[in-house]
């Protein structure tokens, strides 16, 4: 199997490089591929420009970093994303990666009525979403709204038809032992060792 992960977060000894250390290990363990696409590092540009927007209504992107991203993940059978929520939503980068990555003409279509989507990244079989964050979850869900789950497992993934959909959200990380901690990190890595 061959596991596409999208990064963001810019520093390297947060808690997410943690976790991608630990999901790498257990990927590892299993023998599976795996392809890092790290926004940071990657210099990408969350911005959407003119261009990019007539590119949109042409089904062609013109960023290089997109045409690049499209490639890799043609050839990904499993969707990772790791990424920080900060002031209850996505960084940036990721936000920018759904706007230019996850675009007509690379990873979906419109049904020929105009009534859903068709995705075009084939080989994919599930999408999983690991966030790190310093509120309560049942104050996320309660008070927040739960904006995670609604704008990327349902807004973005069940719309375009992917049915094999997970979210891991770890919260009150700043605030959680450091055992407690760790003990997440042992379970990710035994998750994903297991990754079938």
């Amino acid at each position: 199997m061959r596991t596409a992960i999208i990064f963001n977060h810019p520093y390297e000894q947060s808690y997410c490089n943690a976790i991608l250390q630990a999901v790498t290990n257990g990927l590892q363990k299993a023998n599976h591929e795996i392809d890092l696409i790290h926004l940071d590092k990657d210099g990408f540009n969350p911005v959407m420009t003119a261009a990019d927007l007539k590119a949109f209504k042409d089904k062609k992107p013109v960023d290089p970093k997109v045409i690049e991203y499209k490639e890799r993940l043609n050839k990904a059978d499993h969707l990772l994303f790791i990424f920080p929520v900060w002031w209850e939503l996505m960084p940036a980068l990721t936000k920018g990666f759904i706007d230019k990555v996850i675009f007509p003409g690379v990873a979906y279509d419109y049904a020929p009525k105009g009534y859903g989507m068709i995705p075009l990244f084939k080989n994919i079989k599930s999408v999983t979403v690991i966030t790190t964050m310093n509120t309560a979850g049942i104050v996320y869900r309660l008070i927040f709204g739960n904006a995670i789950k609604k704008a990327i497992m349902t807004g973005t993934f069940w719309k375009m038809g992917y049915k094999n959909r997970k979210w891991i959200s770890l919260n009150m990380v700043k605030f959680v032992s450091d055992k407690k901690r760790k003990k997440w990190l042992a379970k990710l890595e035994n998750r994903f060792a297991a990754l079938t």
